[in-house]
């Protein structure tokens, strides 16, 4: 019998908390968000699976020094390797052109940036650290990565949340902006169509990601890391010489380092670091940055027609987040519901992409004025 106690006292059982079963809960959500509603599946999938490691009792997976999933975290995202490989492949699949065609929509990416700045002065007039705010404002350009590789830097501490948090958007941008679109503009301008932009040389996509780089890490040294990976996997599509890198960079780099981002930051939110009160000022300050970021990009679109002769649909200032693609299909989305025959998914990608820039730029910031 004393066997069998000491068993039982040895096993893992023994050992659960009530907020290990919440966070099981939260494990198994994200995996059914993932599954059954297809809400970013290559991420909150092995996200949730890693929440579910975190939180079983002497598994050790996450110990420090010798734990799976704390290799997989401290080698691979406090090292910097990983964020900047997942930036890697999202260039070699990024196409600049719409961008280059009609090169003012990248002041929508850059206005849709405003919620992101915005949030960080709120949260750190209530209290959170500057490099605590820099965490929660980078949620509203709704890039995970980005995310990822700031909090690594600044506050470990709320990885697991800011994660989670960001790629939630991501998955609801279909949910989130439709009825910020519709509130801030009229039917009439969501019929706007846009004239065909001018064709790009494939010169002008060689250059482009050369030029970009230089110029933005000369501005912002601090966006290196991202930025530099970002550029140099476009500048491999964009060649054309080198199909295997661009293959290998899109598909099997993309997807082994997808698994090995998304397990460790699950594995991050264990029940003592992810169940507090600020956790849920957080998430909040998260939904706001993004809900501003649709905002402030569509009000500037509107305020460009008032200065300029050639109308932009404002729907396109919904896309400056940078939830590639699936903030341009929402505007698609929406503004075909106005008119049938507006194909705006081309002209979307524009300031999408340059959402993309700019949310690693507002990174780099933020790492200058933390000291980094």
């Amino acid at each position: 019998m004393d066997s069998l106690i000491l068993l039982f006292k040895t096993s893992g059982i023994f050992h659960l908390t009530p907020g290990m079963l919440i966070m099981w809960c939260v494990g198994f959500g994200l995996i059914y968000l993932a599954i059954a509603k297809d809400y970013e599946p290559l991420l909150l999938l092995p996200i949730g699976f890693g929440v579910l490691l975190a939180n079983l009792p002497l598994a050790d997976l996450m110990a420090p020094g010798h734990g799976l999933l704390w290799r997989f975290y401290h080698y691979g995202i406090q090292w910097e390797i990983v964020p900047p490989l997942i930036f890697l492949g999202l260039g070699a699949l990024t196409d600049f052109g719409p961008l280059l065609a009609n090169p003012k929509l990248i002041f929508l990416g850059a206005g849709a940036q405003a919620g992101v700045y915005f949030t960080f002065f709120f949260a750190h007039l209530f209290g959170f650290t500057i490099a605590e705010s820099a965490t929660i404002g980078i949620i509203g350009g709704a890039d995970g990565p980005t995310t990822i590789f700031l909090a690594t830097k600044l506050a470990p501490h709320l990885l697991g949340a800011t994660a989670v948090a960001a790629y939630s958007y991501m998955a609801l941008v279909p949910i989130i902006q439709p009825p910020i679109m519709r509130l801030l503009t009229t039917e009439e301008e969501r019929k706007i169509r846009m004239k065909k932009g001018r064709k790009v040389s494939q010169l002008e996509k060689i250059l482009f990601p050369i030029v970009a780089t230089v110029v933005i890490i000369l501005i912002v040294p601090a966006s290196a890391p991202l930025m530099a990976m970002f550029m140099i996997g476009n500048l491999f599509r964009e060649a054309k010489v080198v199909e295997r890198l661009t293959h290998a960079a899109q598909n099997e780099l993309l997807n082994i380092v997808t698994i090995f981002l998304g397990l460790p930051v699950g594995a991050t939110m264990n029940a003592e670091n992810f169940l507090r009160p600020e956790v849920i000022f957080i998430f909040c300050l998260g939904l706001a940055a993004f809900i501003l970021s649709t905002a402030t990009g569509i009000l500037l679109a509107k305020l460009m027609n008032l200065l300029s002769k050639n109308k932009i649909n404002p729907l396109l200032g919904a896309a400056g987040v940078s939830a590639v693609p699936m903030a341009a299909r929402v505007v698609h989305k929406v503004g075909a519901e106005a008119d049938k025959k507006n194909y705006l998914l081309m002209y979307a990608m524009g300031p999408n992409v340059a959402g993309v820039i700019g949310t690693v730029v507002a990174a780099g910031i933020f790492l200058t004025l933390a000291g980094f």
